[in-house]
Protein backbone atom coordinates (compact mmCIF):
# COMPACT_ATOMS: atom_id res chain seq x y z
CA UNK A 1 0.00 0.00 0.00
CA UNK A 2 1.64 3.30 -0.72
CA UNK A 3 -0.69 6.33 0.74
CA UNK A 4 -3.92 6.24 2.51
CA UNK A 5 -5.48 6.72 -1.39
CA UNK A 6 -4.33 3.70 -2.83
CA UNK A 7 -7.00 2.18 -4.79
CA UNK A 8 -8.97 5.45 -5.44
CA UNK A 9 -9.51 6.26 -8.89
CA UNK A 10 -9.06 10.29 -9.97
CA UNK A 11 -9.80 11.50 -13.42
CA UNK A 12 -8.42 15.20 -13.75
CA UNK A 13 -9.53 17.50 -16.64
CA UNK A 14 -7.47 20.04 -15.59
CA UNK A 15 -5.25 23.23 -17.09
CA UNK A 16 -2.73 25.82 -15.48
CA UNK A 17 -2.16 25.10 -11.82
CA UNK A 18 -5.82 24.84 -9.01
CA UNK A 19 -6.99 21.72 -10.31
CA UNK A 20 -3.32 19.78 -11.74
CA UNK A 21 -2.36 20.89 -7.92
CA UNK A 22 -5.23 19.19 -6.47
CA UNK A 23 -5.16 16.30 -8.12
CA UNK A 24 -1.53 16.21 -7.77
CA UNK A 25 -2.06 16.10 -3.91
CA UNK A 26 -4.00 13.52 -4.59
CA UNK A 27 -1.84 11.23 -6.39
CA UNK A 28 0.70 12.22 -3.54
CA UNK A 29 -1.62 10.52 -1.20
CA UNK A 30 -1.77 7.57 -3.36
CA UNK A 31 -4.35 8.04 -5.62
CA UNK A 32 -4.33 6.47 -9.23
CA UNK A 33 -4.82 9.94 -11.25
CA UNK A 34 -5.38 9.70 -15.17
CA UNK A 35 -4.81 13.75 -16.50
CA UNK A 36 -7.05 14.33 -19.50
CA UNK A 37 -5.34 17.21 -22.13
CA UNK A 38 -6.52 18.42 -24.94
CA UNK A 39 -4.17 17.43 -27.93
CA UNK A 40 -2.60 20.88 -27.64
CA UNK A 41 -1.72 20.28 -23.60
CA UNK A 42 -2.37 21.68 -20.74
CA UNK A 43 -1.32 25.05 -21.11
CA UNK A 44 0.86 24.54 -17.95
CA UNK A 45 3.10 23.00 -19.91
CA UNK A 46 4.30 26.62 -21.85
CA UNK A 47 5.49 27.49 -17.93
CA UNK A 48 8.67 25.76 -19.77
CA UNK A 49 9.16 28.22 -22.55
CA UNK A 50 7.43 31.25 -20.61
CA UNK A 51 10.32 31.10 -17.94
CA UNK A 52 13.14 28.63 -18.85
CA UNK A 53 13.22 29.20 -22.22
CA UNK A 54 15.21 26.30 -23.99
CA UNK A 55 15.31 24.68 -20.73
CA UNK A 56 15.29 21.22 -21.12
CA UNK A 57 12.40 20.56 -18.02
CA UNK A 58 9.65 21.92 -16.93
CA UNK A 59 9.53 22.23 -13.08
CA UNK A 60 6.59 24.14 -12.63
CA UNK A 61 4.31 21.81 -14.44
CA UNK A 62 5.98 18.75 -12.44
CA UNK A 63 5.52 20.11 -9.27
CA UNK A 64 1.27 19.49 -9.67
CA UNK A 65 1.38 16.65 -12.31
CA UNK A 66 4.10 14.32 -10.96
CA UNK A 67 2.00 10.59 -10.30
CA UNK A 68 -0.37 10.63 -12.96
CA UNK A 69 -0.51 8.80 -15.99
CA UNK A 70 -1.78 11.20 -19.23
CA UNK A 71 -3.86 10.88 -21.93
CA UNK A 72 -4.42 13.53 -24.71
CA UNK A 73 -8.32 13.63 -25.89
CA UNK A 74 -10.21 16.36 -27.80
CA UNK A 75 -12.95 15.94 -25.81
CA UNK A 76 -15.02 18.18 -28.28
CA UNK A 77 -15.75 15.34 -30.80
CA UNK A 78 -18.30 12.96 -29.74
CA UNK A 79 -15.74 9.98 -29.86
CA UNK A 80 -13.42 11.65 -26.89
CA UNK A 81 -16.28 12.84 -25.12
CA UNK A 82 -17.65 9.67 -24.40
CA UNK A 83 -14.01 8.19 -23.81
CA UNK A 84 -13.93 10.87 -21.24
CA UNK A 85 -17.78 9.63 -19.86
CA UNK A 86 -16.30 6.03 -19.86
CA UNK A 87 -13.59 7.50 -17.77
CA UNK A 88 -15.49 8.89 -15.20
CA UNK A 89 -17.82 5.88 -15.17
CA UNK A 90 -15.28 3.97 -13.77
CA UNK A 91 -13.75 6.73 -11.50
CA UNK A 92 -14.28 7.59 -7.32
CA UNK A 93 -13.44 11.21 -8.41
CA UNK A 94 -13.41 14.00 -10.97
CA UNK A 95 -11.10 17.17 -10.33
CA UNK A 96 -11.90 19.82 -12.85
CA UNK A 97 -11.36 23.97 -12.90
CA UNK A 98 -12.06 24.39 -15.99
CA UNK A 99 -15.58 27.31 -16.04
CA UNK A 100 -18.46 25.08 -15.62
CA UNK A 101 -20.05 26.61 -19.37
CA UNK A 102 -17.46 24.76 -21.03
CA UNK A 103 -18.10 21.37 -19.38
CA UNK A 104 -21.60 21.50 -19.81
CA UNK A 105 -21.01 22.64 -23.64
CA UNK A 106 -18.68 19.23 -23.68
CA UNK A 107 -21.18 17.10 -21.66
CA UNK A 108 -19.30 16.77 -18.89
CA UNK A 109 -21.21 18.94 -16.20
CA UNK A 110 -22.43 17.53 -13.20
CA UNK A 111 -25.78 16.45 -13.88
CA UNK A 112 -24.45 14.23 -16.73
CA UNK A 113 -21.26 12.81 -14.99
CA UNK A 114 -23.47 12.20 -12.04
CA UNK A 115 -26.43 10.48 -13.70
CA UNK A 116 -24.11 8.09 -14.67
CA UNK A 117 -22.11 7.48 -11.98
CA UNK A 118 -24.35 8.20 -8.80
CA UNK A 119 -20.60 7.32 -6.67
CA UNK A 120 -18.49 9.71 -7.97
CA UNK A 121 -17.15 12.79 -6.09
CA UNK A 122 -17.69 15.48 -8.18
CA UNK A 123 -14.94 17.98 -7.75
CA UNK A 124 -15.09 21.96 -9.20
CA UNK A 125 -12.70 24.46 -8.45
CA UNK A 126 -13.65 27.96 -10.16
CA UNK A 127 -12.34 31.39 -9.58
CA UNK A 128 -15.66 32.91 -8.05
CA UNK A 129 -18.05 30.46 -7.32
CA UNK A 130 -21.08 28.54 -8.79
CA UNK A 131 -23.62 31.06 -8.80
CA UNK A 132 -23.87 34.85 -8.97
CA UNK A 133 -22.73 37.38 -11.78
CA UNK A 134 -19.30 36.07 -11.95
CA UNK A 135 -20.04 32.35 -12.01
CA UNK A 136 -18.89 32.00 -15.04
CA UNK A 137 -15.58 34.92 -15.01
CA UNK A 138 -11.99 33.47 -15.94
CA UNK A 139 -9.97 33.74 -12.61
CA UNK A 140 -6.52 33.05 -12.37
CA UNK A 141 -5.49 33.48 -8.82
CA UNK A 142 -3.51 36.26 -8.97
CA UNK A 143 -6.81 38.02 -9.63
CA UNK A 144 -9.13 35.91 -7.70
CA UNK A 145 -7.38 35.10 -4.86
CA UNK A 146 -4.88 37.75 -4.47
CA UNK A 147 -6.68 41.05 -6.12
CA UNK A 148 -10.80 40.71 -5.35
CA UNK A 149 -9.79 39.03 -1.99
CA UNK A 150 -8.39 42.20 -0.50
CA UNK A 151 -4.94 39.99 0.26
CA UNK A 152 -3.08 42.32 -2.31
CA UNK A 153 -4.62 45.67 -0.43
CA UNK A 154 -4.02 44.11 2.81
CA UNK A 155 -0.42 43.94 2.01
CA UNK A 156 0.50 47.49 0.39
CA UNK A 157 1.14 50.40 3.01
CA UNK A 158 -0.94 53.87 2.34
CA UNK A 159 1.22 55.41 -0.50
CA UNK A 160 3.15 52.16 -1.27
CA UNK A 161 2.82 50.15 -4.75
CA UNK A 162 0.94 47.37 -4.98
CA UNK A 163 2.91 43.70 -4.05
CA UNK A 164 3.08 40.82 -6.87
CA UNK A 165 2.13 37.41 -6.04
CA UNK A 166 4.54 34.74 -6.19
CA UNK A 167 3.75 32.01 -8.66
CA UNK A 168 0.39 29.83 -7.72
CA UNK A 169 0.20 31.09 -4.43
CA UNK A 170 -3.58 30.67 -4.52
CA UNK A 171 -3.93 27.89 -6.64
CA UNK A 172 -1.59 25.45 -4.25
CA UNK A 173 -3.55 26.56 -1.20
CA UNK A 174 -6.77 26.34 -3.25
CA UNK A 175 -5.32 22.89 -4.33
CA UNK A 176 -4.79 21.07 -0.84
CA UNK A 177 -7.81 22.55 0.59
CA UNK A 178 -9.77 20.84 -2.39
CA UNK A 179 -7.72 17.64 -1.79
CA UNK A 180 -9.08 18.09 1.91
CA UNK A 181 -12.32 18.14 0.64
CA UNK A 182 -12.52 15.62 -1.59
CA UNK A 183 -11.58 13.04 0.91
CA UNK A 184 -13.85 14.17 3.07
CA UNK A 185 -16.83 13.10 0.02
CA UNK A 186 -14.89 10.03 0.03
CA UNK A 187 -15.26 9.27 3.89
CA UNK A 188 -19.05 10.56 3.48
CA UNK A 189 -19.55 8.30 0.63
CA UNK A 190 -18.82 4.92 2.68
CA UNK A 191 -21.32 5.59 5.07
CA UNK A 192 -23.98 6.37 2.31
CA UNK A 193 -22.90 5.27 -0.84
CA UNK A 194 -23.27 8.27 -3.03
CA UNK A 195 -21.03 11.08 -4.31
CA UNK A 196 -21.31 14.44 -3.95
CA UNK A 197 -20.77 18.00 -5.74
CA UNK A 198 -17.58 19.47 -4.63
CA UNK A 199 -16.44 22.82 -5.15
CA UNK A 200 -14.35 25.59 -3.86
CA UNK A 201 -13.71 29.05 -5.03
CA UNK A 202 -10.19 31.14 -5.81
CA UNK A 203 -11.94 34.00 -4.14
CA UNK A 204 -13.25 31.93 -1.13
CA UNK A 205 -9.40 30.97 -0.54
CA UNK A 206 -7.78 33.81 -0.38
CA UNK A 207 -10.83 35.44 1.65
CA UNK A 208 -10.39 32.64 4.01
CA UNK A 209 -6.84 33.35 4.01
CA UNK A 210 -7.42 37.03 5.75
CA UNK A 211 -10.11 36.02 7.34
CA UNK A 212 -7.89 36.95 10.85
CA UNK A 213 -9.15 40.84 9.09
CA UNK A 214 -12.29 40.16 7.70
CA UNK A 215 -13.66 38.61 10.57
CA UNK A 216 -12.34 41.34 12.71
CA UNK A 217 -13.97 43.70 10.01
CA UNK A 218 -17.24 41.97 10.46
CA UNK A 219 -17.21 41.89 14.31
CA UNK A 220 -15.83 45.47 14.80
CA UNK A 221 -15.84 47.56 11.65
CA UNK A 222 -12.32 47.64 12.20
CA UNK A 223 -8.67 45.51 11.61
CA UNK A 224 -4.90 45.59 12.10
CA UNK A 225 -3.08 48.18 10.52
CA UNK A 226 -0.65 47.34 7.37
CA UNK A 227 2.42 46.81 8.74
CA UNK A 228 5.00 48.99 8.41
CA UNK A 229 8.27 48.57 10.57
CA UNK A 230 8.87 51.92 11.78
CA UNK A 231 5.32 52.04 12.99
CA UNK A 232 4.88 48.77 14.47
CA UNK A 233 2.92 49.25 18.41
CA UNK A 234 4.84 46.30 19.26
CA UNK A 235 8.38 46.24 18.77
CA UNK A 236 8.67 42.78 20.02
CA UNK A 237 6.81 41.28 16.19
CA UNK A 238 8.80 43.01 13.75
CA UNK A 239 11.72 42.67 11.72
CA UNK A 240 15.31 43.86 11.95
CA UNK A 241 18.51 44.00 10.13
CA UNK A 242 21.67 42.16 11.20
CA UNK A 243 25.16 43.66 10.58
CA UNK A 244 25.68 41.45 7.24
CA UNK A 245 22.72 42.65 5.88
CA UNK A 246 20.39 39.66 6.52
CA UNK A 247 17.02 40.08 7.45
CA UNK A 248 15.40 38.08 10.68
CA UNK A 249 12.06 38.45 12.24
CA UNK A 250 11.41 38.60 16.05
CA UNK A 251 7.83 36.89 16.91
CA UNK A 252 7.10 38.41 20.45
CA UNK A 253 3.22 38.10 20.52
CA UNK A 254 3.51 38.07 24.79
CA UNK A 255 4.96 41.41 25.40
CA UNK A 256 5.17 40.37 29.20
CA UNK A 257 6.64 37.25 28.03
CA UNK A 258 8.68 37.96 25.28
CA UNK A 259 10.14 41.49 26.03
CA UNK A 260 12.45 40.55 28.81
CA UNK A 261 14.47 38.18 26.89
CA UNK A 262 14.25 40.30 23.09
CA UNK A 263 16.01 42.98 25.52
CA UNK A 264 18.61 40.45 27.21
CA UNK A 265 19.50 39.43 23.55
CA UNK A 266 19.67 42.22 22.63
CA UNK A 267 22.49 43.40 24.70
CA UNK A 268 20.29 45.86 26.78
CA UNK A 269 18.71 44.25 30.01
CA UNK A 270 18.56 47.46 31.90
CA UNK A 271 15.70 48.08 28.82
CA UNK A 272 13.45 45.47 31.08
CA UNK A 273 12.98 48.22 33.47
CA UNK A 274 13.06 51.27 32.00
CA UNK A 275 10.20 53.20 32.34
CA UNK A 276 10.03 53.98 28.43
CA UNK A 277 9.46 50.45 27.56
CA UNK A 278 8.67 48.66 31.23
CA UNK A 279 4.81 47.90 30.09
CA UNK A 280 3.67 46.78 26.87
CA UNK A 281 2.02 50.01 26.83
CA UNK A 282 4.84 52.13 26.92
CA UNK A 283 6.64 50.00 24.65
CA UNK A 284 3.53 51.13 22.10
CA UNK A 285 3.77 54.93 22.85
CA UNK A 286 7.55 54.52 22.89
CA UNK A 287 7.93 52.46 20.06
CA UNK A 288 9.56 54.68 17.11
CA UNK A 289 12.42 54.86 19.70
CA UNK A 290 12.60 51.57 20.51
CA UNK A 291 12.71 50.37 17.13
CA UNK A 292 15.86 52.65 16.55
CA UNK A 293 17.47 51.56 19.38
CA UNK A 294 16.84 47.50 18.33
CA UNK A 295 18.21 48.34 14.93
CA UNK A 296 21.20 49.95 15.94
CA UNK A 297 21.67 47.05 18.65
CA UNK A 298 21.42 44.61 16.00
CA UNK A 299 23.19 46.39 13.60
CA UNK A 300 26.86 45.14 15.49
CA UNK A 301 26.68 41.52 14.60
CA UNK A 302 26.46 39.22 11.68
CA UNK A 303 23.11 36.53 11.88
CA UNK A 304 24.62 34.03 12.63
CA UNK A 305 26.37 35.60 15.25
CA UNK A 306 22.94 36.57 16.31
CA UNK A 307 21.84 33.01 15.89
CA UNK A 308 24.00 31.42 18.89
CA UNK A 309 23.05 34.93 21.27
CA UNK A 310 19.55 33.77 20.37
CA UNK A 311 19.49 30.34 21.29
CA UNK A 312 20.12 31.05 24.74
CA UNK A 313 17.31 32.21 25.35
CA UNK A 314 14.69 29.65 25.01
CA UNK A 315 11.54 32.43 25.14
CA UNK A 316 13.10 33.83 21.94
CA UNK A 317 11.14 33.52 19.33
CA UNK A 318 12.83 34.76 15.72
CA UNK A 319 13.35 33.22 12.32
CA UNK A 320 15.55 34.13 9.49
CA UNK A 321 14.36 36.14 6.50
CA UNK A 322 15.46 33.18 3.67
CA UNK A 323 16.43 33.91 0.21
CA UNK A 324 15.01 30.57 -1.96
CA UNK A 325 18.71 29.45 -2.09
CA UNK A 326 18.33 29.69 1.93
CA UNK A 327 15.14 28.26 2.25
CA UNK A 328 16.68 24.86 0.31
CA UNK A 329 19.76 24.21 1.70
CA UNK A 330 18.03 24.72 5.04
CA UNK A 331 18.44 21.42 6.20
CA UNK A 332 15.51 21.65 8.46
CA UNK A 333 13.59 21.49 5.50
CA UNK A 334 14.36 18.22 4.59
CA UNK A 335 13.82 16.83 7.98
CA UNK A 336 10.46 18.48 7.70
CA UNK A 337 9.71 16.36 4.62
CA UNK A 338 9.50 19.21 2.70
CA UNK A 339 11.91 17.75 -0.30
CA UNK A 340 11.05 14.65 -1.67
CA UNK A 341 12.72 12.46 -4.80
CA UNK A 342 10.58 11.50 -7.17
CA UNK A 343 11.76 8.75 -9.75
CA UNK A 344 12.90 9.56 -13.12
CA UNK A 345 14.35 8.13 -16.30
CA UNK A 346 17.62 8.70 -15.39
CA UNK A 347 17.38 8.24 -11.60
CA UNK A 348 15.36 10.76 -9.58
CA UNK A 349 14.43 14.46 -9.25
CA UNK A 350 14.06 16.41 -6.43
CA UNK A 351 11.11 18.18 -5.70
CA UNK A 352 9.02 19.88 -3.53
CA UNK A 353 6.49 18.23 -1.26
CA UNK A 354 3.14 18.69 -0.77
CA UNK A 355 2.31 19.40 2.57
CA UNK A 356 1.25 16.56 4.92
CA UNK A 357 2.63 13.12 5.60
CA UNK A 358 0.68 9.94 6.61
CA UNK A 359 2.77 8.09 8.92
CA UNK A 360 0.13 4.87 9.71
CA UNK A 361 -0.21 4.45 5.41
CA UNK A 362 2.53 6.63 4.28
CA UNK A 363 2.69 7.45 0.42
CA UNK A 364 5.94 7.42 -2.13
CA UNK A 365 6.27 9.21 -4.71
CA UNK A 366 6.14 7.05 -8.13
CA UNK A 367 7.07 8.82 -11.44
CA UNK A 368 7.58 12.34 -12.95
CA UNK A 369 4.88 14.20 -14.63
CA UNK A 370 3.29 12.35 -17.91
CA UNK A 371 4.42 13.71 -21.68
CA UNK A 372 1.70 14.91 -23.80
CA UNK A 373 -0.54 11.83 -24.15
CA UNK A 374 2.30 9.70 -22.85
CA UNK A 375 -0.45 7.08 -21.24
CA UNK A 376 -3.41 7.50 -23.82
CA UNK A 377 -2.84 4.03 -25.81
CA UNK A 378 -2.65 2.46 -22.21
CA UNK A 379 -5.60 4.44 -20.86
CA UNK A 380 -7.68 3.64 -23.90
CA UNK A 381 -6.51 -0.34 -24.01
CA UNK A 382 -8.18 -0.47 -20.01
CA UNK A 383 -11.51 0.96 -21.72
CA UNK A 384 -11.32 -2.14 -23.93
CA UNK A 385 -10.07 -0.25 -27.24
CA UNK A 386 -8.53 -2.68 -29.23
CA UNK A 387 -4.94 -1.93 -31.02
CA UNK A 388 -6.48 -0.94 -34.46
CA UNK A 389 -9.47 1.46 -32.40
CA UNK A 390 -7.11 3.32 -31.04
CA UNK A 391 -4.77 3.27 -34.22
CA UNK A 392 -7.72 4.96 -35.95
CA UNK A 393 -8.54 7.28 -33.01
CA UNK A 394 -5.27 8.74 -33.33
CA UNK A 395 -4.90 8.79 -37.00
CA UNK A 396 -8.94 10.62 -36.98
CA UNK A 397 -7.15 13.03 -33.96
CA UNK A 398 -9.72 12.07 -31.29
CA UNK A 399 -6.57 11.07 -29.41
CA UNK A 400 -2.65 12.04 -29.64
CA UNK A 401 -0.07 9.87 -28.00
CA UNK A 402 3.48 11.16 -27.44
CA UNK A 403 6.29 9.90 -29.61
CA UNK A 404 9.77 9.36 -28.70
CA UNK A 405 11.69 12.07 -30.48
Amino acid sequence: MSGPLHGVKVVELGVWVAGPAAAGVLGDWGADVIKIEPLSGDPARTFQRMFGGDMPNNPVFELDNRNKRGIALDISTPEGREIALELLDQADVFVTNVRVDALKRAGLDYDTVSARNPRLVYGQITGYGLEGPDANRPGYDIAAFWARSGIAHMLTPDGGALPFQRGGMGDHTTGVTFAGAISAALYQRERSGLGQMVSSSLLRQGVYTIGFDLNMMLGWGQHPMIGQRTQMMNPSVNNYQAGDGKWFWVVGLEGERHWPPLARVAGHPEWIEDERFVTPLQRAINHKELIALLDEAFSGKSLDEWADIFATEPDMFWSPVNSAEEVLADPQLRHAGGLIEVPDEYGTTTMIASPADFHGTPGEPRWIAPKLGEHTADVLRELGRSDAVIDELLARQVAAQFVEE
